[in-house]
């Protein structure tokens, strides 16, 4: 980067907890300026008082729909560009007037899929589109994911937060269905270890397995009062879909087939 050239001044020295850039968005929904639309959102939503003057910014449809923007530096309103009419200095080190995004920040890889219709991070070279989960995903999980057809475009079965421009971490469990990894996270440490959407197994065959050991300890120390030791159950083991009559136990039902004790009375 040369910095005596003038569209460099400023670089990282503007912006937001979000992003540094030199240019604020003019929301097309009210008419005001601000550094990005995180910033947007936390005071036209989260921090609005009047509920009825609430409202959020989209991602996707504001890109498009954004036609104004204000240099961070010299403070000119003006219509979307690359570079400041007034001042000349440059936006953002990476710009991309299609989603109406700026970040001088180039160590995040900024790219922008045309599938997706939006930038991500991460460089293009290490992900690739899923035409049927309709998202960019990792190179690590091409032909490595159970694809569930827009599987992104869905609320955090946690949070309820939409997962497709969420700025958090996201995994897909291995069911295919999509998650925050702190929600994941969160269900583990509670001893959840089911898909809050179809109720498979969340984390692999593997790591279940550690689990299951331990729930065949606790079963074998833990004997049923006579009137229950013969006691038969239907059972349906929601991993492997299996059926099976199993001996009756307060704390779970082994499937016959895999193992799993993610089953349910039939």
């Amino acid at each position: 980067m040369d910095r005596n050239d003038p569209a460099n001044r400023g670089v990282k020295e503007y912006g937001c907890e979000h992003y540094r850039r030199r240019a604020m968005i003019v929301a097309p929904c009210c008419d005001k300026p601000f550094w990005c639309r995180h910033c947007h959102n936390a005071a036209c939503n989260d921090n609005e008082v009047d509920p009825k003057k609430r409202h959020v910014l989209d991602r996707k449809a504001s890109g498009f729909a954004l036609l104004s923007v204000v240099c961070g530096l010299c403070g000119l309103r003006q219509d979307k560009a690359s570079t400041c009419t007034g001042c000349g200095v440059a936006f953002g080190r990476y710009t991309c007037l299609l989603c109406s995004f700026f970040d001088d920040d180039l160590s995040k890889e900024c790219f922008h899929c045309q599938d997706c219709g939006i930038c991500r991070v991460g460089g293009r070279q290490n992900f690739f589109h899923c035409r049927t989960c309709n998202c960019c995903y990792s190179l690590s999980l091409r032909d490595q994911h159970v694809c569930i057809e827009n599987s992104m475009h869905a609320n955090c079965p946690v949070c309820c937060e939409f997962l497709f421009d969420s700025i958090k971490p996201i995994i897909i469990m291995q069911c295919g269905h999509t998650i925050h990894q702190e929600c994941l996270r969160s269900l583990a440490e509670h001893s959840t270890y089911t898909c809050p959407v179809c109720m498979k197994s969340i984390l692999t065959a593997a790591a279940m397995e550690r689990v299951w050991l331990g729930l065949d300890e606790a079963v074998q120390a833990t004997p049923m009062p006579p009137e229950y030791a013969n006691l038969k159950v239907g059972i349906l083991c929601n991993d492997c879909t299996a059926r099976s009559s199993v001996n009756f136990h307060v704390l779970g039902h082994k499937c016959k087939e895999c193992g799993s004790y993610n089953t349910r009375r039939t």
